[in-house]
C-alpha cells in the first residue's frame, strides 16, 4: 500500500459518482506519478559522470532501461503519469479484457519491446479484481523473459491480491487502496466503478 496524504486525497476525488471523464483521466495518472516515485526506490542506478556549469561531477542514472506496459485499456490512463517521472522508459501494450459472464480473462493482443526483459517492468492497471487479469499479463511478461515485474494498480481487492501471492509469488504488487471485497459480479468494493469505462467515457 503507497501511504501517502495525495494520493488519498485525489483517490477520494477518483473514486467520487460525479467525477467526469476528463477529471478522472487527469487524477488516473497524476495518482500513477506518484506512485511511480514509490515503485521505483529499489531500481539499480550506476555511476556516470556530469559536467555541471561549474566543475565536473559524478552523478547516478538508471542502470537498465525501464518497461511501461499497461494492460488495456484501462492502463493507458495510467500510462501518461508514469512517463512523466520516466520519460525514457519504453511502452509496450497487453490487452486483455474479462468476460463478464464467466469473469475469466480473455487475452488478445501483446506488444513488447523484444528486450523487455533487460530491464524493470512495470504493469500498469487501475485495478485488481479477480486477479485473473493481472495473472494472464504476468504470465505473457513471463513468457517474454521478464524477470523484474512490479504491479501497479490504483485499488486492489483482497481476493486479487491472495490470488498473485499464489500464482506470482515474486511479483511485488503496489496499490494506492486495498478495497474490502468483491461483490458477486467480481466488481470491487467500493470501487471506482469501471475504470476504463470512466476514463474514456464509454
Amino acid at each position: 500500500m503507497i501511504d501517502h496524504p495525495l494520493v488519498h486525497h485525489k483517490l477520494a476525488e477518483l473514486r467520487a459518482r460525479a467525477t467526469p471523464s476528463r477529471e478522472f483521466r487527469r487524477l488516473l495518472g497524476e495518482i500513477a506519478a506518484l506512485m511511480t516515485y514509490e515503485v521505483c526506490r529499489g531500481f539499480a542506478t550506476a555511476p556516470c559522470d556530469i559536467e555541471t556549469p561549474l566543475e565536473t561531477m559524478k552523478g547516478r542514472r538508471l542502470a537498465r532501461p525501464v518497461t511501461v506496459v499497461p494492460v488495456l485499456r484501462a492502463g493507458l490512463g495510467m500510462t501518461r503519469g508514469v512517463l512523466d517521472m520516466l520519460p525514457d522508459a519504453r511502452v509496450g501494450h497487453i490487452g486483455v479484457r474479462r468476460d463478464e459472464e464467466s469473469a475469466l480473462p480473455i487475452s488478445y493482443y501483446t506488444r513488447l519491446p523484444a528486450d523487455a526483459g533487460d530491464g524493470p517492468v512495470l504493469l500498469v492497471d487501475p485495478m485488481l479484481a479477480t486477479g485473473g487479469s493481472a495473472d494472464q499479463a504476468l504470465a505473457l511478461l513471463q513468457e517474454a523473459g521478464c524477470r523484474d515485474v512490479r504491479l501497479v494498480c490504483i485499488v486492489a481487492a483482497p481476493e486479487g491480491v491472495a490470488h498473485l501471492a499464489r500464482t506470482h509469488p515474486h511479483v511485488s504488487i503496489y496499490a494506492a487502496a486495498l478495497d474490502r471485497q468483491l461483490d458477486e459480479r467480481k466488481f470491487i468494493r467500493p470501487g471506482l466503478g469501471d475504470a476504463g469505462d470512466r476514463c474514456f467515457g464509454t
